[in-house]
C-alpha cells in the first residue's frame, strides 16, 4: 500500500498536469487530470481519516481531497470529505476553509443544478 506522502505528492503532480492542459484548452484531460488527482488524495485522506492526532495534516488532506472532488464535478463525495475534516479537530482557519468549501462551492452549484 502505498503512504501518504507517496499519494499526495502524485496528486500534485497530477494537479500540476491539469493546470498545464487548461492553459492548453484541452478542457477533457483537465477533467480527466483532475479526477485521477482527487483519487489519489481521497486515498491518502482515508489513510489518516481516523488519526485525530494527525491534525492539521488529517484536515487538509480532506480539504485538498474535497477540493479536487469539486473540480471533478464529484460535489457528493466532496460533500462527505468535508464532513469528515469537520467532525475531527481541524485548526480554526481550515475549518472555515472547509465550510466555505461547502456554502460556496458545493450548496451553492446544487442550487444552480436544480434551478
Amino acid at each position: 500500500m502505498q503512504d501518504v506522502e507517496t499519494l499526495h505528492k502524485e496528486s500534485m503532480e497530477l494537479v500540476d498536469l491539469a493546470v498545464l492542459a487548461r492553459r492548453q484548452g484541452e478542457k477533457n484531460r483537465v477533467v480527466e487530470l483532475a479526477r485521477a488527482a482527487f483519487e489519489k488524495e481521497r486515498a491518502a485522506a482515508d489513510l489518516v481519516a481516523d488519526q485525530f492526532d494527525l491534525e492539521p495534516t488529517r484536515a487538509v488532506l480532506h480539504r485538498s481531497a474535497a477540493a479536487l472532488a469539486i473540480a471533478s464535478g464529484a460535489f457528493r463525495e466532496a460533500e462527505r470529505l468535508i464532513g469528515r475534516a469537520l467532525a475531527g479537530n481541524p485548526p480554526n482557519d481550515i475549518a472555515e476553509e472547509l465550510r466555505d468549501l461547502l456554502v460556496k462551492e458545493i450548496y451553492s452549484q446544487r442550487q444552480t443544478i436544480e434551478l
